[in-house]
């Protein structure tokens, strides 16, 4: 008898261990496509499992800004919360780039729910996107790989904003490891440290 409640007791923790696993929020979030990036928790804008760092590598096209608030190899405070530990986080500014910044809502190549107000993809990670800006309620094919299944992906645009876009290098407030050349952070995201 001891034998069995001994094993039942461990099917239990193995049951509870495996749904507390499975239990996130249905239609927004995604599987890295880092396996070593860090998860962090906005729902909102599916960026819950973004891959936050990357190579730095920029879309063929990407005009560096020719007088950027924000110089390349500067600091700044980032007050956004695109995912946790980012407001307040103190920012390297690894790169500045001219371009039209959009918020997008789209669901993943890869399946799944909707990604509602994704923040952000740039002008040049579209699929032949043309010369000028779009705006909200257009539709266009993603070309970026910020979250698996963003790639190919068809989304509608949110919100669209001609500004300075920035990389940035910065450890997350809560703690955590350093992230490096995350895309993207807006103009307005940023203060002066």
């Amino acid at each position: 008898m001891p034998k069995n409640k001994w094993m039942m007791g461990m099917l239990s923790l193995l049951a509870a261990a495996t749904l507390s696993a499975c239990n996130t929020e249905s239609g927004t979030s995604e599987k890295p496509a880092d396996s070593g990036s860090e998860e962090h928790s906005n729902h909102e804008s599916g960026h819950s499992d973004m891959d936050h760092s990357s190579s730095g590598e920029v879309p063929d096209g990407l005009q560096e800004a020719q007088k950027p608030k924000f110089e390349v190899g500067s600091q700044a405070i980032i007050k956004t919360d695109h995912m946790e530990g980012m407001d307040g986080a103190e920012a390297t500014i690894a790169g500045a780039y001219e371009t039209t910044v959009y918020a997008v809502t789209y669901t993943p190549a890869t399946g799944g729910e909707p990604v509602k107000n994704h923040k952000w993809v740039i002008h040049e990670e579209l699929e032949n996107p043309g010369d000028q800006p779009l705006k909200p309620g257009d539709e266009a094919t993603l070309a970026a790989d910020h979250m698996e299944g963003m790639d190919g992906a068809e989304a509608t645009i949110d919100s669209a904003e001609e500004t300075t876009v920035y990389m940035v290098d910065f450890v997350p407030a809560n703690g955590g490891e350093k992230v490096t050349n995350h895309k993207w952070v807006t103009e307005d995201e940023l203060a002066a440290k």
